[in-house]
């Protein structure tokens, strides 16, 4: 490397300015540079040569062609080989055996011995074939020589010529010495020609059969890029993945490993196959080995579910088409049919799609719900879209606490009877509350079912979406009890677990939607209490069994396979409520996205078949409250409400200002000092709402005389 040399010259004339003055000069080194050693430039030479594009594509065709010419002359071989003995019966024999499929194995054993006795046969033939064929050659020859003679006497007779009578055999010798001399011209070009046809032939069998490594082929064949699914590709995947009992069993299967695979049907935008292990692999070794089978088939992971049906040693594979599962599934009947309708009892909600292109419809009929996954990933929407579909049966009702508070269901007021929304402690106590208030409400249906049993109720649905903040909250109450926690203190734990244990049998039901499940922020005896369980992606497989249980896991339910962003809304469901294949323990449910606006529109159809409903919200802890507005306000548009009821949306109007001490004689009291009070009806203290109104006009008339 050359070298700079930098010289400092000081300038001692005297200048005009008293101070001196540096000067830097930058002289460049004269000396030349080194030379780069030969044997330096050779290698980045051949190294250049050697991996160059145009270099590694001339190798991988030399591979390939003379793979295509080996291999194809072993599968000639082998055909051959096959052709004259038993040896393909042979392998049919032990893949039955392989397969435990006795009966199979039988009847190739008896085509086998089938097979021999024809061959003895044919043998037997041939040791008495040599004198028949002599004998029938010489009497051929002589029938031959015979008709040419008869030919020649007919052509002597007509032309008057004796000598015609040799013409005819005369001609048949001439050709027959013909045929010899053009024999004698070809013989020799065709003994140097014939090999390189005969290895063009071998050649062509091998390209056919594309017998070369995978890195040796073309780009367009070695990616596989949407390439069909057929049985050699499903055999060649699985002895590749490993396994080496599996691998020795189709190994010895030979080309009769497709023995092992069941029909491959069309099952939506993929197919579906069961494959029976051979003794000795176990599922679980496939499950773990997804990744690896689906690469192999020329899938990407996403695209290869792998589920574990009834039958002993077998696994089900679903494939999908290349790129079909990235592709919309179209937008929620409950948004193109206007006129749709729901039935809590009998009807089923349209969640969106299975992984076949069928429609997934959940049945909500007295099942609790979880729904869990990772943040923004779909968990609001695929719960919001249940709670539209049995919205427009008017005779649901809905408790809603929705504790990210970005007014993600906000559609609901008019809906709701109770609407929370906010991520404070504060919403928190508000929501315990609510459920709390749905223990009761549970209670007293059971009580008055236990005096009726023929009593029907309206279902009540009580909805907390982020239920982690629930559990996770750390405020503890005046009581001292908690309202977090997973323990008996626990009031938000403890309300849901009682709402578990008898809500369904009155229609009181509980939904909730959660992030990131852990034993902390999800207890175990909470979320084993959800009848239906679903679950987009997760990170982990224990999120997963915590999730949707070791049952689906174990049976190929992977929530934590699913790719965070890409599979936003697919969810793995676990539910006696939504149709499973046999054998199976979840579906994979891609769900209709409904925004918030079309939201809105099939509320405002909902809102349509209701009479009017008057939703309680969370108003602010420090207003003050004008407490006979809010009794009109909670008893809306009924004419007359029990008190206990009235007292129970007072609480969930605001728990702090109408709390424990407002009791049914302070309701009273508040009554009479505006000139009214409640009244029975059957029995029963009600509020009436005229009464209410009326002790609002008097007030407001009184206030209005007193200012004048």
């Amino acid at each position: 490397m050359s070298e700079n040399v930098v010289h400092l010259h000081m300038n001692t004339d005297p200048p005009a300015d008293p101070a001196p003055v540096t000067t830097l000069t930058v002289v460049p080194d004269a000396s030349p540079a080194r030379p780069v050693p030969l044997w330096v430039r050779s290698g980045r030479a051949v190294k250049t040569a050697v991996t160059h594009e145009r270099t590694r594509a001339a190798a991988r065709a030399a591979a390939r062609h003379t793979s295509y010419t080996f291999n194809g002359g072993r599968i000639v071989a082998r055909r051959a080989w096959d052709g004259r003995t038993g040896s393909r019966y042979e392998r049919m024999i032990r893949a039955a055996e392989a397969a435990g499929n006795n009966e199979l194995a039988e009847e190739w054993e008896e085509r086998l011995q089938r097979f021999r006795d024809a061959r003895h046969r044919r043998r037997m033939d041939l040791l008495h074939s040599p004198m028949e064929a002599a004998k029938g050659v010489a009497v051929g020859a002589g029938m031959s020589v015979g008709v040419l003679v008869g030919l020649g006497v007919i052509l002597a007779i007509s032309s008057g010529q004796a000598t015609d009578v040799i013409t005819p055999l005369s001609a048949t010798i001439d050709f027959i010495a013909l045929l010899i001399r053009i024999v004698q011209v070809v013989w020799g070009p065709a003994l140097t020609i014939g090999p390189f046809l005969a290895l063009l032939a071998l050649w062509a069998v091998g390209r056919k059969q594309q017998a070369a490594p995978q890195w040796a082929l073309p780009a367009s064949v070695r990616s596989g890029e949407g390439e069909p699914i057929t049985p050699s590709i499903v055999v060649k995947a699985l002895r590749d993945l490993g396994i080496a009992p599996l691998k020795n069993a189709i190994k010895e299967m030979g080309d009769a490993g497709a023995s092992m695979l069941g029909p491959i049907t069309i099952a939506g935008c993929g197919v579906e196959v069961d494959v029976t292990l051979p003794s000795g692999v176990a599922t679980d070794e496939v499950q773990k080995r997804r990744r690896k089978l689906a690469e192999n088939l020329t899938r990407h992971e996403h695209e290869v579910f792998i589920t574990i049906p009834q039958a002993a040693r077998t696994v089900r594979l679903w494939i999908a088409d290349s790129g079909a599962l990235d592709e919309p599934i179209g937008p929620s009947p409950l948004v193109t049919d206007e006129t749709m309708t729901a039935d809590y009892k009998k009807g089923k909600a349209p969640w969106g799609q299975d992984l076949r292109g069928d429609a997934a419809t959940l049945s909500l009929y007295q099942r609790h719900l979880l729904v869990t996954g990772l943040s923004n990933q779909g968990k609001t929407a695929a719960l919001r879209a249940l709670a539209l579909w049995l919205a427009l049966d008017r005779s649901v009702q809905f408790w809603i606490a929705d504790l990210k508070g970005i007014g993600d269901w906000a559609m609901f007021d008019g809906i709701a009877q109770v609407l929370i929304e906010g991520p404070s402690d504060d919403h928190v106590i508000q929501a315990t509350e609510m459920v709390e208030d749905a223990v009761e409400e549970m209670n007293r249906r059971i009580e008055e079912r236990r005096r009726d049993p023929s009593i029907v109720f309206a279902p009540l649905i009580v909805v907390v979406d982020e239920a982690q903040l629930a559990f996770m909250c750390p405020v503890v109450g005046d009581d001292k009890r908690p309202y977090g926690g997973a323990k008996a203190t626990s009031r938000y734990f403890m309300a849901v677990r009682k709402v578990h244990n008898q809500g369904r049998a009155v229609d009181v039901l509980m939904w909730q939607g959660t992030q990131d499940p852990t034993d902390q922020n999800l207890p175990k005896l909470v979320r084993e209490g959800a009848h239906t369980r679903a679950s987009l992606v997760l990170g982990t497989e224990s999120q997963a069994r915590m999730a949707l249980g070791d049952k689906a896991v174990d049976g190929g339910a992977a929530p934590h396979l699913l790719r965070q962003g890409l599979d936003k809304g697919t969810l793995v469901v676990a539910s006696d409520g939504i149709t499973i294949p046999a054998g199976q323990a979840s579906i994979t449910v891609r769900t209709h996205f409904i925004d918030d606006e079309p939201a809105a529109e099939i509320a405002s159809r909902a809102k349509a078949l209701r009479d009017g409903v008057t939703t309680l919200r969370v108003v602010d802890q420090g207003e003050e409250r004008d407490a006979l507005a809010d009794v009109a306000g909670v008893i809306g548009d009924e004419a007359r409400l029990r008190t206990n009821e009235v007292l129970k949306r007072l609480h969930a109007l605001d728990p702090k200002v109408y709390g424990d001490q407002w009791t049914n004689d302070r309701l009273k009291a508040l009554l009479e000092e505006h000139g009214e009070e409640p009244k029975k009806s059957h029995g029963v203290m009600v509020v009436h709402r005229d009464h209410v109104l009326r002790a609002l006009a008097n007030r407001d008339t009184d206030g209005s005389a007193s200012a004048s």
